[in-house]
């Protein structure tokens, strides 16, 4: 599934493996196994190859069709995004995937209500604790 997309995604951009693979920093050659599927990236160069393709590592990795970032459906711009701490991404990605909630009097931008997102994040995963 993974070499599959990366090939799609690399054609439709009009990319050869080269320029794919000096972007995330590796060899022609170890990209060229991914796209067989013979070799895997490792975590980072996965994040690396969705950042350049556009794409989730989600995506790429045939867990989701969705080719969109769950934060850009939210309204969050990437650079907002990328500017939150990896605690806070957990939290926005927890509530923007979640479809039974919802929010009265919701705010305009989630990002002004991430404080208390965070308080409720941290009561939901106490109570899922408790349930194991």
């Amino acid at each position: 599934m993974l070499g599959d997309r990366l090939r799609t995604l690399r054609n439709q951009k009009k990319k050869t493996q080269q320029q794919v693979s000096e972007y995330i920093g590796i060899t022609r050659p170890a990209y060229t196994a991914y796209e067989k599927g013979t070799r895997n990236p490792d975590y980072g160069i996965l994040e690396k190859l969705a950042t350049y393709f556009e794409v989730t590592t989600d995506y790429l990795l045939g867990i989701s069709g969705d080719k969109e970032p769950v934060h850009r459906e939210a309204g969050i711009s990437d650079n907002d995004y990328n500017n939150l701490s990896a605690y806070q991404k957990e939290v926005i990605d927890f509530f923007v995937t979640r479809e039974q909630l919802s929010f009265k009097n919701q705010p305009e931008n989630i990002l002004d209500a991430l404080e208390q997102f965070e308080v409720f994040y941290e009561v939901w995963k106490k109570q899922q604790d408790k349930k194991k």
